[in-house]
């Protein structure tokens, strides 16, 4: 019989999760295999695979060391060593010892995918921790996602629970966010609310086909802060977070984001890159609020808006008064 008593840092993780990285070596299927036959037990009592573990629990499970813990042999594939990066360029609004708070620039990805190359922002965060970048089996990790093209301020989680609290957070709760934005023509009014549901954007062609396209509450606040002919320049805050919000709403009321190469206008686009010499998305997470993960006290986070982002509403003479 081997055991494991739960850490804090830990608190949260699903048993299935918790297993595949203890028992690193032994295949999936027979750890379930395990957890099934009972030979797996949280506090003496059967477990579910996906029972959540909470600080304190004891697994014990039916085995020894050397069929359980036995090392890698040499035909253990490693996963790839991350690119070089250097730390000092990530930008750090607030750290402590559960989260860091960072500005993300435009054009950084916040996670590795198809078609990603160079640094992303976990290899940036990683390196600026460095061997404190894993903390019981829990790798420091974005809390919260960023389009690749949008900049501004960007949660981290430390620690598992803190990931856990912003979990929660991000699918439940309501963090407040808040963003800058340069949208095409004249707005109607000074402010305004866009409550338009958006079809599920990673929805499958199988659950499509099974149950149609799945909608989405969406509602986004906007509000002028400076008004041309030709442009606007908006705070927007989002009550939901669903995927291009912001971008697919202001395109849906005919006032497409500059910049934006999916959503937008693209003769739009040619002529503020031209003229304003916009080379970006122009959307910026200007601002978030949320409770800390340690002690549920309210935290607010500002990142300024880029020095491009500026020069292009310089030109546009659209500078904030």
């Amino acid at each position: 019989m081997i055991e494991f008593r739960i850490e804090e840092d830990s608190a949260g993780m699903r048993l299935d999760k918790f297993l595949r990285k203890k028992l690193a070596n032994v295949p999936t299927s027979h750890l379930f295999k395990m957890i099934r036959v009972k030979k797996v037990r949280v506090n003496g009592k059967r477990a579910q695979p996906e029972q959540p573990l909470a600080a304190g629990d004891t697994i014990s499970i039916r085995g020894t060391q050397e069929q359980l813990l036995a090392p890698a042999g040499p035909e253990e594939r490693k996963p790839p060593p991350p690119p070089p990066v250097d730390p000092s360029e990530l930008v750090i609004l607030m750290e402590d010892d559960w989260m860091m708070a960072v500005d993300k620039p435009s054009g950084m990805a916040v996670h590795t995918g198809s078609g990603i190359t160079g640094g992303t922002l976990v290899d940036y965060v990683r390196a600026h921790l460095g061997p404190k970048a894993v903390r019981n089996d829990f790798a420091a990790s974005p809390a919260h996602r960023l389009d690749r093209e949008t900049s501004g301020v960007i949660l981290v989680a430390k620690r598992r629970p803190a990931m856990v609290h912003f979990t929660e957070l991000f699918t439940n709760g309501h963090p407040r966010k808040r963003y800058l934005t340069l949208v095409k023509g004249k707005m109607p009014k000074d402010s305004g609310v866009i409550n338009l549901p958006l079809a599920e954007h990673q929805q499958t062609a199988e659950s499509k086909a099974r149950r149609g396209v799945n909608m989405q509450e969406a509602v986004t606040r906007w509000k002028v802060i400076k008004q041309s002919g030709e442009a606007a320049l908006l705070s927007c805050v989002i009550e939901t977070g669903r995927t291009h919000q912001i971008r697919r709403h202001l395109a849906a009321i005919g006032h497409p984001v500059a910049g934006d190469k999916k959503y937008g206008d693209f003769a739009f686009n040619r002529e503020v890159r031209a003229r304003w010499g916009l080379k970006r998305l122009f959307l910026h997470a200007e601002f978030i609020e949320f409770p800390h993960p340690a002690h549920g006290g309210k935290v607010a986070v500002e990142a300024r808006m880029p020095p491009e982002l500026k020069d292009v509403l310089k030109r546009a003479a659209l500078e904030p008064s």
